[in-house]
């Protein structure tokens, strides 16, 4: 009962936070879009700390973490360095030197592509929990499983602070848990 007490305190501090702090911006980057701003919630310490620490929790049993372009970054390194594995920055596309593992996808407002290295890193067989800021109409982060996937990974879990469920990117992704701090 301790373990399901503290995770129930710990989410309900971290989408406090999360409520508390997000800046909202009406067409931002286009119009139509409206822009959950996390800085915020990243530039204060204890509601940065609790997103960390409610993340860590989704997947203990993960060996790395892949945070993606760019507010994931600072997730997973934020999350790496409390579980005590690696983190991979998943990158957009030209970011990095070839050979690289690429995937294209569209999101509310345009198409892009993501990028992971194919070499000098070995991810056969990793256990990766894969951390986005927001999940809206879900291919950045369906794409970033498929990275990791096509290189032999397997992800475990998948963690976003703010999930626009309206926009149904859950229904994009695979079978693996996908955990939200805040459900709009």
């Amino acid at each position: 009962m301790a373990d399901t007490d503290d995770a129930g305190a710990r989410n309900a501090k971290a989408e406090e936070s999360v409520q508390r702090l997000t800046r909202w911006h009406d067409d931002f980057p286009t119009p139509g879009v409206r822009f959950a701003d996390l800085t915020p919630v990243f530039a204060d310490a204890e509601g940065f700390r609790s997103v960390l620490d409610c993340f860590a929790a989704t997947a203990p049993e993960a060996d790395l973490v892949a945070g993606v372009d760019a507010r994931g970054f600072l997730l997973g390194a934020g999350v790496a360095a409390i579980l005590g594995t690696g983190v991979v920055a998943v990158r957009k596309g030209g970011k990095l030197p070839p050979p690289v593992i690429s995937r294209e996808y569209t999101l509310e407002y345009g198409s892009a592509a993501l990028e992971i290295p194919a070499d000098g890193i070995d991810l056969k067989g990793r256990k990766v929990l894969l951390l986005d800021d927001v999940l809206a109409t879900g291919g950045t982060l369906a794409a970033a499983a498929e990275l990791f996937i096509a290189a032999g990974a397997e992800v475990v879990a998948a963690a976003v602070v703010l999930e626009l469920t309206f926009l149904e990117g859950r229904a994009k992704q695979g079978s693996y848990p996908l955990h939200s701090i805040v459900k709009l």
